[in-house]
């Protein structure tokens, strides 16, 4: 823990020392791992498929047997399966490239890089651009809740994406070679079956099946920083921020545990985002740490107070992923 705090230190003084002044457009707070976090979100606990640590959200399918043996080579490790939410990375959401916001709102100069547009006041073109960046946050492991490190995302703070590095982040036709088959999902038919999995995300989870939709916030397609229409800041910083997780998982950077027996031992590139086993809350800049909600769930049930007339759109997310593991 002590050296997961020198080692912070030592990165903010890094960026200290290229950052520039903010910005008029950038804000933030540095996230409080205590405070600003939503602690419940980390039930429900099960050992096999028995809760032992009950939660309010509905929990993701876990392995019928507690006690799995996993094949190492001709030799089997024997262990515990376990299954809880586990708080692993925060994302910024911004116009002002380079806006660390969950870092406590300044920019790093890397260079000129065009910013950010959102709203529909005064513009004849209603869609908007953010910047998102993904930090990796393994808060789990920095407080010891878990100590089998089989069982959770180990090491330090670190910004683990920026999109103003990415070209295809600001090109819809870059993006195109991650996503081919966006086409297919770019019409009528396919968008108004998103209307079943806002509907599933409101009431429980959202549907796996419909991986093109992201519920109530829209299309997950394309894996850019565009939105074609934006009537609530907060709606469109939520779908950039579930875009970006998306992606990552289609680039081969976010890994998927699965809650079969025998699977449970080992993780999974998952190029299609399982939505069901993600989660997040709100934490800048006005941290929501009494709940949180699945992905595609629609952001008027808690956004009441944040959405500031005076606000610089700058917002900041903490996603937790269902985490299934033979605990040692």
């Amino acid at each position: 823990m002590k050296g997961c705090f020198v080692g912070l230190g030592l990165m903010l003084l890094c960026l200290t020392g290229t950052a520039q002044a903010a910005s008029a457009e950038c804000e933030g707070n540095f996230v409080n791992p205590i405070t600003d976090v939503c602690w419940e979100c980390i039930f429900p606990v099960t050992i096999g498929n028995v809760p032992v640590a009950k939660g309010r959200q509905p929990d993701t399918p876990n392995p019928s047997m507690p006690i799995q043996f996993c094949p190492m080579g001709i030799l089997y490790r024997v262990g515990l399966a376990i299954g809880y939410w586990e708080p692993m990375a925060l994302t910024d959401v911004t116009r002002s490239p380079y806006c660390m916001v969950n870092l406590g709102g300044f920019n790093i100069n890397i260079g000129s890089v065009g910013s950010g547009t959102g709203g529909q006041e005064n513009r004849a073109n209603p869609g908007a651009f953010y910047h998102v960046h993904w930090y990796k946050y393994p808060l789990t492991y920095w407080l010891n809740i878990i100590t089998s490190m089989g069982c959770l995302q180990g090491g330090d703070l670190d910004i683990g994406y920026l999109s103003e590095l990415d070209p295809m982040w600001d090109s819809s036709s870059l993006s195109m070679i991650i996503q081919p088959e966006a086409i297919l999902f770019g019409n009528i038919i396919a968008q108004g079956a998103c209307a079943a999995d806002a509907v599933a995300s409101l009431t429980g989870k959202p549907i796996d099946a419909l991986f093109w939709c992201a519920g109530s916030q829209g299309s997950m397609y394309p894996f850019n920083g565009y939105v074609s229409n934006e009537f609530s800041p907060l709606q469109t910083s939520l779908l950039l921020s579930e875009r970006m997780a998306f992606k990552l998982h289609r680039q081969g950077m976010i890994m998927n545990s699965i809650g079969e027996n025998t699977s449970v031992c080992f993780e999974y590139p998952s190029p299609i985002i399982p939505k069901s086993r993600w989660r997040y809350h709100l934490v800048n800049k006005y941290p929501d740490a009494g709940q949180c909600h699945p992905l595609g769930r629609s952001v008027t049930r808690w956004e009441t107070g944040k959405n500031m007339p005076n606000d610089r759109r700058n917002f900041g997310y903490l996603f937790w992923r269902k985490r299934n593991c033979v605990f040692l």
